[in-house]
C-alpha cells in the first residue's frame, strides 16, 4: 500500500509538472532564440567523446580482410570484431537510462570514455584473433553507454531551446561516421600498421575526459532505485538476439537460415515479453515504455529505424559498388564517399535552422525527397557510369541525409520533460542501430539472390541495380511516413519552468 501511495504521488507530481509546462508553453511567449547557459560548452565536450566513437564504430569496416591476413584468422572468424562490438552495445544500451539516474550523466559519461579507451588500447595490443574480438566487445560497452548518453546530456543541458539549431552539431558523428571512418580506415591501412586502427580513438579519449571533467556541469544520482533485473534481461537478450541474427543473414540461406531465424524470432519475443513486462512495472521498469505515447517520439523512433535502411543500408551498398563493380581499393571506394560527407554538411545547418523555424515534418518530407533523387541514379548505374556524375549524385544524397536525419533525431525530444530524456534517447538509438542493422541485412540478401556470384561484373550490375531499387523503395516509404511527424515546432519552455524541473530532478 505505501508503495501504491508513492507511486500514487508521483503520478499526480508528473502530471502536475506537465500541466504547468503546458501553461507555461501557451502564456510566456518565449520566442527560443535565446540559449540555456552552458549548453555549448556541454555540447563540445560531448562531441569530442563522441568522436572517439565515431571512429570506433566505423574504421573497421574496411579492415575485415586485412585484420584477418595479419591476424592468420579466416574472415568468418575476424567478422565477430564487428559482431561482438554490436551484441554489447546492444546489451549496454538498455542500462544507460537507469545508470544516468544512479550515478549521474557527468560521472557516466567519463567511465564510458575510460573503459573506451582502455578497450582501444587494449585491442592495439591484441595478439590474436579471439583476444581481438574480447577487447572490441569491451569496446561496445564503452559505445553502449556514451552513444545514448550523448544526446541525453545536450537535450537536457537546452531545456527545449533551439534543438534543431543544437543537433546540427551534435549529430555529426552519427551523420558523418559511416562516411568518415572508412577513408580514415583505407589511410591507415595503406601508410601504417592495423593497431593505429583503434590508437587513433585515444586522444580523442583523453581530450574528451578533460573537457568533460571542465565543462560538464555537475550532477548526482537523482534515484537509488535498484536495477530492474528482469526487464534489463528481457531486453539485453531480446536485442541482441535480433542483432546477431541480422549479422548472419549474410551467410548462405539468408533470412531462411537457422542461425539467422532462431536468434531473430527469439529476440523478437523476448522484445515483446519486455514491453509487456514494462507496462506492468510503470515508472520502476527499466525504461519507461509509456513514453511512446509521445506522439512526436514514436513517430521518430519508427523514421529513424527506416532511416537506418537508406543510411546503413546503402553505406554496405556503396562501397561493394565501387570495390566490386569498378575495381577501387578501400581507400579509393572510402574517397569516392566524401561528396556524400560534403552534402551532408551543407544540408545539416540549414535543417538545423528550418526545424527550429517551421517544425520537423517538412524539412523531414523535403529531405527523404531529395534523398531519393539521389538513390534512384545508382539503380541505373553499371560499370561504365562516370565518375563525375556518380559524385554529383553522392553530393545530393548527402543532402538528403542530413535534412533526414537531424530534424528526426531532434523531434524525438519534442515537449519532453529533462527527466524523460534518458529513456527517449534509449528508444530513438535503439530505432536507427536496429535500422541499420535490418537495413544492411535486407540489403544483403537482396544483393546475393539477385547474383549468386557477384564477383562477375556481368551479373554484379543488374544485382547492384535491383538492390538500389529496393533501397529508393524504402527511402519512399519512410517519405510517406513523414507526413505523420509533428508539423509545427515545440514552443520551449520557460526559464522558471526549467529551473523547477531540475530542482525536482
Amino acid at each position: 500500500m505505501a508503495e501504491q501511495a508513492v507511486s500514487d504521488d508521483t503520478d499526480t507530481d508528473d502530471t502536475n509538472t506537465a500541466h504547468k509546462a503546458t501553461s507555461a508553453a501557451g502564456s510566456s511567449g518565449v520566442s527560443g532564440s535565446s540559449m540555456q547557459p552552458g549548453v555549448w560548452s556541454t555540447v563540445w565536450a560531448t562531441l569530442i567523446g563522441g568522436l572517439a566513437v565515431l571512429f570506433g564504430t566505423t574504421i573497421i569496416s574496411v579492415a575485415i580482410k586485412p585484420l584477418a591476413v595479419a591476424l592468420n584468422a579466416p574472415v568468418s572468424t575476424i567478422q565477430w570484431v564487428s559482431t561482438a562490438y554490436l551484441l554489447m552495445l546492444g546489451v549496454t544500451i538498455p542500462l544507460d537510462g537507469w545508470a544516468q539516474r544512479r550515478f549521474g550523466g557527468k560521472r557516466l559519461w567519463i567511465t564510458g570514455l575510460v573503459i573506451f579507451m582502455i578497450a582501444s588500447i587494449l585491442s592495439s595490443l591484441s595478439w590474436n584473433a579471439a583476444a581481438l574480438i574480447v577487447f572490441r566487445g569491451l569496446q561496445g560497452v564503452g559505445g553502449g553507454i556514451l552513444m545514448p548518453l550523448m544526446l541525453t546530456l545536450v537535450m537536457q543541458a537546452a531545456h527545449g531551446r533551439n534543438i534543431g539549431k543544437i543537433m546540427s552539431v551534435v549529430s555529426m558523428p552519427a551523420i558523418l561516421g559511416p562516411i568518415l571512418g572508412p577513408v580514415l580506415g583505407g589511410l591507415i591501412l595503406d601508410h601504417l600498421a592495423w593497431p593505429w586502427l583503434f590508437w587513433v580513438n585515444v586522444p580523442f579519449c583523453v581530450v574528451g575526459i578533460i573537457l568533460a571533467i571542465v565543462a560538464l556541469p555537475k550532477d548526482g544520482p537523482t534515484h537509488n532505485a535498484p536495477l530492474d533485473i528482469p526487464g534489463f534481461i528481457l531486453m539485453a537478450a531480446g536485442l541482441v538476439g535480433v542483432l546477431y541474427g541480422l549479422s548472419n543473414a549474410s551467410s548462405a540461406g539468408g533470412f531462411g537460415a537457422a542461425n539467422v531465424l532462431v536468434p531473430l524470432v527469439g529476440g523478437a519475443i523476448l522484445l515483446v515479453a519486455f514491453v509487456w513486462w514494462a507496462l506492468i512495472r510503470r515508472e520502476k521498469a527499466l525504461v519507461d515504455i509509456r513514453l511512446l505515447k509521445h506522439w512526436p517520439l514514436a513517430s521518430a523512433s519508427s523514421l529513424l529505424f527506416l532511416s537506418g535502411f537508406a543510411l546503413y543500408g546503402a553505406m554496405l551498398l556503396l562501397p561493394l559498388y565501387f570495390q566490386t563493380l569498378r575495381g577501387l581499393t578501400p581507400l579509393q571506394a572510402g574517397l569516392m564517399l566524401i561528396p556524400q560527407g560534403l552534402g551532408t554538411f551543407a544540408s545539416r545547418s540549414i535543417a538545423g535552422n528550418l526545424t527550429d523555424s517551421i517544425g520537423a515534418r517538412w524539412v523531414t518530407v523535403v529531405g527523404f525527397a531529395i534523398l531519393t533523387l539521389g538513390t534512384v541514379p545508382f539503380a541505373f548505374a553499371d560499370a561504365n557510369t562516370s565518375y563525375i556524375w556518380i559524385g554529383f549524385v553522392l553530393f545530393v544524397r548527402g543532402i538528403g541525409l542530413g535534412a533526414v536525419t537531424l530534424p528526426l533525431m531532434a523531434v524525438a525530444y519534442q515537449g519532453l520533460a529533462p527527466k524523460e530524456v534518458p529513456d527517449a534517447s534509449l528508444f530513438s538509438r535503439i530505432g536507427q542501430q536496429v535500422g541499420g542493422s535490418f537495413g544492411a541485412a535486407v540489403l544483403v540478401v537482396i544483393l546475393e539472390s539477385a547474383a549468386g556470384n557477384i564477383t562477375q561484373a556481368s551479373q554484379a550490375s543488374g544485382a547492384f541495380q535491383t538492390s538500389f531499387w529496393w533501397t529508393t523503395g524504402f527511402t519512399v516509404f519512410a517519405l510517406v511516413l513523414s507526413f505523420w511527424l509533428p508539423g509545427a515546432p515545440a514552443t520551449p519552455k520557460t526559464e522558471e519552468l526549467a529551473n523547477e524541473e531540475d530542482a525536482e530532478l
